[in-house]
């Protein structure tokens, strides 16, 4: 039903500006937009689950449907179905709730079923050493019966037990530690061969981002038990890192494996403009600080050579003004993306080219954005922090605020 709506208003949008003078092509568009976005909105529902959560950051889905959720302050809780939120658990390492740091992502091991492995970013650090973006494993279990979640994954969450993290072994440390509170990333997700992606953040530094000899501003490949892939782009460089999968970037936010072919997409936040979407290939310079289609906080300027250089990644997508991304998704043929800056959900519908391949850039004030964005839920239930889907009829928002909410999202049943 969607994709016949897309098309119709694809039909009529052309027609229309081939009619019209631009100002007119223009407000059409803008009126079709409004018309596809109350047409899709009338299709979900909504459900606050709970709004009893302290600056949630992340979420993973339990067994028995339950919610495992971060708080930057540094608490890990479990949610249920009800909306019944647990007390802390027990047993985390030491958090350092800085600036933008704290507790930050969770995600469940592929096989969390027979191992009960959880893995945590989180930042640690004083203000002798600095700070930077850790990593753990850990096994999450719960106190009747005493043996681990492993052995019985299924069966283990209930309300009235108890949980701790057993077994905490540090898998990553960013390095080196450095003063300051921004731009830590700290997004983790699985790809189709197992391996553990690591976003991490310029530090507010961005010579940082084009150094291989840092961490910082790249994107770290890891097996799920912390040793570096033999297959990983600078193994065998001897002036650069070998965790680092790919480099340049500012602040990655989101980062999700598409469904079907398996690839690693991200989106990270620019300065003053310059958003942008990604799709991840060892090796490659996704290219901040030396192009950006930001600019200058203040003045405006253009930032390093501009929007394009010889060697570096073009975005598949980006926005300016900035939304502030964070939280990603693929849901159905759409990915999803949450938006701290504007209180919303911008949904993006990927074209086949898109999807294909990186995007070449041409012309810097003719740059086309290949792709066909809705906005929904606009200041309906605050700064959505994250996104995550369930199915293919449920995700879930998580809001970033004193009283953040955990939302689900259902699609109707047509």
């Amino acid at each position: 039903m969607k994709k016949i709506l897309f098309s119709i208003i694809f039909l009529f949008t052309c027609l229309l500006c081939t009619s019209l003078p631009i100002n007119a092509a223009s407000k059409n568009q803008a009126s079709l937009k409004t018309l596809l976005t109350t047409s899709l909105t009338s299709t979900l529902t909504t459900a606050v689950i709970s709004d009893q959560l302290k600056r949630p950051w992340s979420l993973a889905f339990l067994p028995n449907d339950n919610y495992l959720v971060t708080e930057r302050s540094g608490v890990l809780r479990i949610v249920d179905e009800e909306g019944v939120v647990s007390a802390p658990i027990q047993g985390l390492p030491s958090i350092s709730a800085i600036g933008q740091g704290g507790l930050l992502d969770v995600v469940l091991h592929p096989r969390f079923k027979n191992n009960g492995f959880i893995y945590l970013s989180y930042v640690a650090g004083d203000s002798g050493v600095g700070y930077s973006t850790e990593v753990i494993r850990a096994v999450l279990s719960a106190s009747m019966p005493p043996d681990s979640l492993a052995s019985s994954a299924q069966d283990t969450f209930y309300k009235s037990r108890q949980y701790s993290l057993t077994g905490l072994k540090k898998l990553f440390v960013a390095l080196p530690k450095v003063q300051g509170g921004r731009h830590f990333g700290g997004r983790l997700a699985f790809d189709k061969e197992g391996y553990l992606l690591i976003s991490l953040g310029d530090r507010g530094e961005r010579t940082h981002s084009q150094n291989l000899q840092t961490h910082h501003g790249s994107m770290i490949r890891l097996r799920d038990n912390g040793d570096v892939p033999e297959s990983n782009p600078f193994i065998d460089h001897k002036t650069a890192l070998p965790e680092i999968y790919s480099y340049g970037h500012r602040n990655v936010q989101g980062l999700a494996m598409h469904p079907i072919t398996g690839e690693m997409w991200s989106h990270e936040h620019g300065p003053q403009g310059g958003d942008e979407v990604n799709k991840l290939a060892p090796g490659k310079n996704y290219g901040w600080p030396v192009i950006s289609y930001g600019a200058e906080y203040g003045s405006g300027l253009p930032i390093g050579q501009g929007i394009k250089a010889v060697g570096i990644e073009q975005p598949l997508y980006y926005w300016t003004p900035s939304i502030a991304p964070s939280g990603m998704a693929f849901f159905n043929d759409d990915i999803l993306v949450g938006s701290l800056k504007f209180q919303l959900l911008s949904i993006l519908s990927i074209p086949k080219q898109a999807a294909n391949k990186q995007t070449i850039m041409a012309q810097p004030k003719n740059v086309p954005k290949l792709f066909d964005e809705v906005r929904l839920f606009e200041r309906r239930f605050g700064r959505i922090r994250d996104v995550r889907v369930k199915d293919s009829k449920t995700f879930y928002l998580l809001t970033d605020a004193s009283r953040g909410k955990l939302v689900r999202v259902t699609k109707k049943t047509q």
